[in-house]
């Protein structure tokens, strides 16, 4: 069901329980909004194993956000860190849990729109949320195919990373070693990387020049977006769950 609706109500879904996720306060109703967007995956049929994978990218950041407020919390001290002055705290254990599941549900949040969405129908939602603003000036359809193209470059500049990655290595570079080098080994990479970059950007202006595009003004579309009785049933849904979520959140 996930899948069939509409691009705009899924967005408006999802910033929606973002915007919760933020006032939250409560570490309980924190797990539950997690639960809730686990079992939202299992409603729109997604493996997840796959989000675990895609949680496990941000592991770093994770512990960062979890060690960084056990040990710079004031509060009732349950440990001294030896030799230094560092103290874990009951409060900053208790924050780091918090921050960091708050992280994990923005993310299985952005994974889930991500996952049930085509990069073309957010296009297409995103130009519809800014099409009331082209009365002030706000270029709706440039700002959408600008999204649409920084979407399909996205994989094409992963791949050319590899090749060239691939390339240096064949040629004796080394890639491996402590933080320092590795920092410097990225600099070799990413020159070319941008230069190809460029590239195909301007590749890509002089094919769209070719085919005579001018702008997006008068342009229409194949397919046309409808709010359905699905889609109401399902914003509807959203904000009967979330609202009181938020309200046990803030108590």
């Amino acid at each position: 069901m996930i899948h069939r609706l509409d691009p705009r109500t899924k967005v408006l879904s999802s910033l929606f329980f973002m915007l919760c996720v933020f006032f939250i306060q409560r570490l309980d109703v924190s797990i539950a909004m997690m639960v809730l967007s686990l079992a939202a995956f299992r409603l729109a049929r997604l493996n997840t194993g796959l989000l675990m994978r895609n949680l496990r990218a941000f592991w770093v950041l994770f512990l960062l956000t979890f060690f960084v407020h056990v040990l710079f919390t004031p509060g009732r001290i349950l440990w001294h860190v030896p030799g230094v002055r560092l103290y874990i705290t009951e409060e900053g254990f208790y924050f780091g849990v918090f921050y960091s599941l708050r992280l994990g549900i923005l993310i299985s949040l952005a994974n889930l729109l991500t996952l049930t969405t085509s990069p073309m129908d957010l296009t297409d939602a995103l130009e519809r949320f800014l099409k009331p603003f082209r009365r002030l000036g706000v270029p709706s359809h440039e700002i959408g195919m600008m999204f649409s193209i920084s979407l399909r470059f996205i994989p094409i500049l992963i791949d050319e990373a590899e090749r060239i990655r691939k390339a240096q290595l064949s040629r004796g570079a080394r890639h491996e070693g402590n933080i320092i080098h590795k920092i410097r080994s990225i600099v070799p990479l990413i020159i070319p990387l941008f230069l190809s970059a460029f590239r195909r950007a301007h590749d890509l202006a002089l094919a769209m020049d070719a085919r005579c595009y001018q702008g997006g003004a008068n342009r229409t579309s194949y397919y046309l977006l409808k709010f359905r009785k699905i889609d109401g049933f399902a914003f509807v849904t959203v904000l009967l769950i979330g609202l009181p979520m938020l309200v046990l959140g803030n108590r």
